[in-house]
């Protein structure tokens, strides 16, 4: 593996547009890999295989995910990383923060020169060639899809590229509809010559599979069809025309569209189905380690993308096996310990924007349930006793927190709320009880300034919004004082969930309303609320087109939380403007009294949008040095 990222920085992405490798030469040894290296040894040639995914990003990895913490779904108190330069709108062409494109197209590279090298692999079947090759061009779509949505047009790689180049040759972008076209063709490809599953755990999650090929070909068409990428705001890129004057983007929109997309959804869908693949429905796994949550649809709802044990997780049809670090997701989201303690970062405070798009236990929007909508949520309240599944009988909380939906309890912590968790070491916790934990197995939340998660004056391990996730972390994690049981496992990038919600997208779109609302209801049901028709029909509405639109993003927005895709639905809806430029709302961690902590106040971190912002920056080392590169609007 240590030759074959040689060869990769060697010759990266750079050489598309023309650029010499000799940057990268001060940074490889003496030591000369050859062609044949990479396949001297059946080992060899798998770990080039290997290699070819190796350009995918870690969507887990906070501190460099361009797409996790930097919607409007949280706030957290390590905006010193380098993902914050998103939310704050500080990305530039000659500074873009987290860039891909680089990186992609070194995995595009990779992926051709592995392609010439498949048939001289030694002890390798027929068959296995067969699938190396399928994979390969997974990937070389999988590239492809990933630069489209984070740039729009692209380069188009058909074929390994030439070092010797004219300047004059460089590659230019391709417009936006053929690349979707191309893209889908070789999805298709790689479809037709994959399993449609792995057999065994890691394969599984980590490599290509049919039925991958056809879930992001779908994913794929669910872009293309939405308003930004279907000539929703053709103003925004009236000035992105080749050289010849052609526009990249589409400028009309084309309903069309949206019947492709509902057709390779429901293929997709059933693809899966047919697979095996389904929803994630265990109510009562690790309940002998930590038996709370007790209520079976919230710990189903917390471990629906956790869960991988003795066999693959069934909804997950994708997903990056590298699993996440201590200073990850997991990390960041758990607990404050007791003073002194390093671990519990206590640091990702889910946003008043995203607390509201949760429903109350009807299945309503807040303030569209007549149970709830006139009344005052900042309103301080003690929990009774038919709250206390949620919060302490007896402690003050907002009548906000109260009658909410299972994926609300499931994957929020709030004031005077449990976060369920385990201590390492009972005789010298973590959470010592009574002050943090009243049981094991849970711990009370405080999140006023001098309470066990108030900020009492730290710069970080924090929750800014007086909110703290729980989405992605285990039940049954093990925290101690010096050190924590980080329980790994692979991170979802496609599941069953996610082209149900799509699907329904598409059919909202097409107005086959019924359809939409059977697999809208699908989710809700999993979820533990009322069907659409239940939910709405009891305050005497029913939901039209317009109205179902808003539904079913609603229920991506709360069923897809904190799973990368509010950076991109939000773009897509080109909603993202009104959405990320402002500063996010919280309750006032600076109290330390709860009537004075339930109070709504601006954070103070920097949010900005701008319309450039829709699309990403093409780096401005690759503009100046491509003559024929236009950039994105605005950069």
């Amino acid at each position: 593996m240590n030759r074959l990222y040689k060869l990769a920085l060697l010759c990266g992405a750079t050489l598309l547009l023309g650029s010499s490798c000799s940057n990268f030469l001060d940074i490889v040894p003496d030591e000369r890999p050859t062609e044949k290296d990479a396949y001297s040894d059946r080992n060899k040639g798998i770990d080039y295989l290997y290699s070819c995914y190796a350009y995918l990003p870690n969507p887990a990895g906070t501190t460099g995910s361009l797409d996790l913490l930097t919607g409007d779904e949280v706030i957290t108190s390590f905006e010193h990383e380098s993902f914050s330069s998103f939310p704050k709108g500080k990305y530039t062409a000659s500074s873009p923060g987290i860039s891909y494109w680089n990186n992609f197209f070194q995995g595009i590279r990779q992926c051709y020169m592995f392609s010439k090298v498949i048939d001289k692999l030694p002890d390798t079947s027929d068959a296995e060639k067969a699938d190396y090759k399928a994979q390969i061009n997974f990937l070389l779509a999988y590239y492809h899809y990933l630069l489209l949505r984070c740039y729009g047009p692209i380069i188009l790689v058909k074929e390994l590229p030439d070092v010797n180049t004219r300047v004059e040759d460089y590659a230019a972008r391709t417009n936006f509809d053929e690349c979707v076209s191309w893209i889908a063709a070789k999805f298709d490809e790689a479809a037709a010559g994959l399993p449609a599953t792995r057999n065994d755990v890691k394969s599984r999650v980590g490599l290509a599979t049919s039925t991958a090929a056809k879930g992001f070909k779908a994913k794929l068409y669910l872009y293309a069809a939405s308003p930004l990428f279907n000539g929703g705001q053709p103003s925004l890129f009236e000035s992105l025309k080749d050289k010849n004057g052609n526009h990249l983007m589409p400028m009309t929109y084309d309903p069309q569209k949206w019947v492709r997309a509902k057709e390779a959804i429901k293929q997709a869908i059933d693809a899966a189905e047919a697979a095996g693949y389904a929803l994630y429905m265990k109510d009562d796994q690790y309940k002998s380690q930590n038996k709370y949550p007790e209520n079976g649809i919230e710990r189903r709802l917390r471990l629906t993308i956790l869960d991988w044990v003795g066999s693959p997780n069934p909804e997950v049809i994708f997903a990056d096996s590298r699993g996440v670090g201590l200073y990850d997701f997991q990390g960041k989201s758990t607990p404050k310990g007791v003073d002194g303690s390093e671990y519990g970062y206590n640091g990702v405070g889910p946003t008043w924007a995203m607390l509201n798009r949760f429903y109350t236990k009807n299945g309503l929007p807040w303030d569209e349930d007549p149970e709830t909508k006139n009344l005052d949520p900042l309103e301080v309240v003690a929990v009774d006793a038919a709250h206390a599944a949620h919060a302490k009988e007896g402690v003050k909380t907002i009548k906000f927190n109260l009658d909410r939906e299972p994926r609300f309890y499931a994957w929020i912590g709030f004031q005077g709320g449990y976060f369920e968790i385990l201590n390492k070491e009972p005789s010298n916790p973590l959470y010592p009880t009574p002050s943090f934990m009243p049981e094991a197995g849970r711990v009370l939340l405080d999140f006023t300034k001098n309470g066990n998660q108030g900020r009492k004056g730290r710069n970080n391990n924090y929750t800014p919004s007086g909110y703290l996730n729980k989405k992605g972390t285990f039940p049954n994690q093990l925290m101690a004082k010096n050190g924590v049981t980080v329980i790994s496992h692979p991170w979802p990038l496609l599941r069953l969930g996610d082209l149900y919600l799509s699907y329904a997208e598409a059919c909202v779109e097409t107005n086959d309303l019924a359809e939409a609302k059977t697999y809208i209801d699908k989710i809700r049901t999993r979820a533990g609320i009322p069907t659409v028709d239940a939910a709405w029909s009891a305050i005497g509405v029913t939901p039209d087109q317009d109205k179902l639109r808003k539904i079913v993003r609603q229920e991506r927005q709360i069923e897809l939380y904190l799973e990368n895709q509010n950076f991109w639905d939000m773009r897509r809806w080109l909603l993202a403007k009104d959405a990320f430029g402002h500063k996010a709302k919280g309750l006032d961690i600076e109290a330390t009294s709860i009537e004075e902590f339930a109070k709504l106040k601006e954070i103070v971190f920097e949010r900005a949008f701008s319309d450039a912002n829709y699309l990403l920056p093409i780096p401005i080392d690759d503009i100046n040095r491509n003559g024929n590169l236009i950039n994105n609007p605005g950069y």
